[in-house]
């Protein structure tokens, strides 16, 4: 077996780290180690923790170690694409984090620590594409969410601390089994249906309404006289290629 490979996945090294950093054209330094094949989180990167920005989507990764609240410069953190079943309360500790992208993980409502709802600062929060049978209402002090993305889970109520977020601009819920999606659509019935038929014999109506009867079913027997009969088929003589009207000859035109 190759050295560095392994059930562990690919090791990174603090030399391939370091070559891993890329200047943002807003200063910020950025730790870019996306589909690397990495399955646990590289002690070595202890060594880089004034970055601002890291990227450790589509690995292999299953936990997120709790030495990550040494990343204390950090402000935007992207694990999608990971198989991220929980998260370490010292997640809470990073207080600048303004985007954190958990999306397409193994994530459930137990494996969101509480600790989550100190982030204070988090503008982004997607926690798409995982697990999640519900939202824990404390979400609703992120007070600086605008966006958050819900999409994908097994959620059956939104909370309403959630829903009222303050500055919160665009929420995505969908393919969830929420009840205000899962309600289907009543048929319309565009036939007016009778509720009640009552039968009763000529000789027992009161004038009046022996009068309305007759007046309604002479109204229909006119209609029904003046029904127009089916139009004859319009003729374009002057149209040189075949038409709606060729029906008749058409073996003739084919032939030609």
């Amino acid at each position: 077996m190759p050295k560095g490979k392994g059930p562990q996945g690919k090791r990174i090294s603090l030399k391939v780290a370091k070559n891993s950093v890329r200047v943002l054209f807003n200063g910020r330094r950025r730790l870019e180690l996306s589909k690397m094949g990495i399955a646990v989180f590289p002690k070595c990167l202890l060594e880089l923790a004034d970055v601002e920005e890291i990227d450790l989507s589509r690995n292999m990764l299953r936990k997120i170690p709790n030495i990550i609240e040494k990343f204390q410069n950090l402000i935007w953190l992207d694990l999608h694409s990971n198989q991220i079943d929980e998260l370490p309360p010292e997640i809470g500790t990073l207080q600048n984090l303004t985007f954190l992208n958990l999306c397409n993980n193994k994530l459930t409502t137990k494996g969101l620590p509480e600790e989550l709802t100190r982030l204070k600062s988090l503008r982004t929060l997607n926690l798409g594409l995982n697990c999640l049978e519900t939202i824990p209402t404390t979400l609703g002090t992120l007070r600086e969410l605008i966006e958050l993305g819900l999409f994908d889970n097994s959620l059956t109520i939104i909370p309403k601390s959630v829903k009222r977020l303050p500055k919160i601009e665009r929420m995505n819920v969908k393919r969830n089994p929420l009840p205000e999606f899962a309600k289907e659509e009543e048929p319309i019935d565009t036939v007016k249906r009778i509720e009640s038929l009552y039968l009763v014999e000529k000789k027992d109506l009161c004038k009046i309404c022996l009068q309305t009867c007759q007046g309604e079913r002479d109204e229909l027997h006119r209609l029904e006289e003046i029904t127009p009969e089916a139009s004859e088929k319009p003729n374009f003589s002057s149209l040189i290629t075949p038409n709606s009207t060729a029906i008749d000859n058409q073996e003739e035109w084919r032939i030609k």
